[in-house]
């Protein structure tokens, strides 16, 4: 029964690290700003103190302190259509879908950045880099009446998925000279999720009964750290480069597999790295672009744990993704701004694929607002579309063996930030 667990551990990583709408279950929603141009030199613009999420050296671009705070909320629509399996003699027993299987939700930010001198900056921020509501209960319960019984819905594969993420992050930069600056931060990560994988099945003698095979309301702490730098060629041009080390998060709580209480789970998150440029082309115009790296590939083993004995719940094939965005701005006038961008988001699934985490790759299209409200302070919008691929899905249930399904998941960001320059 070891393999069972197939899809709800591997959602619980976001209880460390990343899905709202991003190649696993990444977040890309730390500012109205940044969404506004997909993310496109989010790591070097330094328009507002929201820089701060993506790299902390260029805090030191900035000679005044500076506030930012907002919310986000992501419209998220996961449909899961045609859960099937093909029984010999029998063709194709439908399980059902699911429409709007993805709880949509509000993301809040923090940043503040304080210079202290023409050399140190500090900076302070609380965002979300990784979060997710799936629900897939619905069909826990579709079991099919068949001419030779009743045959029960892959129960292992099915449930509900709940997750918060909170990143604390403390940070410093420091300029060398005119073109160079560096930057470290710590990140403290904060993370509370429940799991739920439960159903009804038939057993011998006594009939169809409800069974629980996961149950998990959990709840800890991980450390990381990113170091960054930036290199500025003039006052219109500059460059951005940030690593993000993400640590493994040790979960405890209340944790039932397979009728087996669990002390913690241990799952591992991915490393972010990062590199932008800004280029303003003339005094009304620039153009800007992102590439990110997420080392998915780390994402190996979910393990539980009651020492001295450990168990991996499921071994992953995933693959490293690129985040690659472009975009523009236009000071329209001397208090309003404008800003496109576009963005590719690479799938992370490579040959295991799930139910419960539709990836595919997606495609971003972005616009934003900023506008001037007096000397010290703005207000930005942003809204971001993004659509994903239809997915054909492949997973082995330990009930039912192969089952396949078609997913697709859609997603709609609305942002609205406040900054405040003191």
């Amino acid at each position: 029964m070891n393999k069972f667990n197939k899809t709800l551990l591997a959602t619980a990583i976001t209880l460390a690290s990343t899905q709202a709408m991003s190649a696993g279950f990444q977040l890309n929603s730390q500012s109205a700003t940044g969404i506004g141009r997909a993310m496109a030199g989010d790591a070097i613009i330094a328009d507002n103190a929201s820089v701060l999420s993506r790299n902390p050296a260029a805090m030191a671009l900035f000679d005044k302190k500076a506030l930012s705070v907002g919310l986000t909320f992501a419209d998220i629509d996961v449909n899961v259509d045609d859960v099937t399996k093909t029984v010999p003699g029998l063709g194709t027993v439908n399980f059902g879908d699911v429409h709007g299987a993805a709880d949509s939700k509000i993301i809040p930010n923090f940043y503040y950045i304080n210079p202290i001198d023409d050399k140190f900056a500090i900076g302070f921020a609380a965002f979300s880099n990784y979060g997710t509501g799936t629900d897939l209960t619905p069909l826990a319960n579709a079991g099919v009446n068949t001419p030779v019984g009743f045959m029960p819905a892959p129960v292992d594969l099915l449930g509900n998925t709940e997750v918060l993420t909170v990143n604390f992050n403390t940070s410093m930069s420091y300029r060398v000279n005119e073109e160079f600056s560096f930057g470290f931060g710590i990140d403290a990560i904060y993370a509370e999720g429940t799991l739920t994988r439960k159903g009804s099945v038939p057993v011998a003698n006594v009939g169809v009964v409800p069974v629980t095979l996961v149950d998990v309301d959990a709840d800890g702490w991980a450390f990381g750290a990113i170091l960054g730098m930036s290199y500025e060629v003039n006052a219109d041009h500059r460059f951005g480069l940030s690593y993000r080390f993400s640590p493994t998060l040790s979960a405890k709580g209340d944790i039932s597999f397979n009728r087996q209480d669990y002390a913690k789970i241990d799952i591992p998150m991915a490393d972010i790295a990062q590199f932008a440029g800004f280029h303003q082309l003339t005094d009304t115009f620039a153009v800007h672009y992102t590439a990110q790296w997420t080392s998915w590939s780390d994402f190996d083993h979910i393990t539980v744990k009651n020492n001295p004995v450990q168990q991996h719940l499921k071994t992953y094939h995933w693959q490293d993704s690129w985040f690659l965005s472009l975009g523009a701005t236009y000071n329209i006038s001397q208090d309003l701004t404008a800003r496109v961008g576009v963005a590719s988001d690479q799938g992370v699934v490579d040959q295991l694929s799930s139910l419960s985490i539709p990836d595919s790759d997606r495609h971003w299209y972005t616009t934003g607002l900023s506008y001037q409200l007096n000397e010290q302070s703005s207000v930005d919008l942003g809204v971001a579309y993004v659509r994903g691929e239809n997915v054909t899905v492949k997973e082995n249930s330990a009930i039912l063996g192969e089952i396949t399904a078609h997913t697709r998941s859609n997603g709609t960001y609305y942002s609205v930030q406040y900054n405040y320059s003191f």
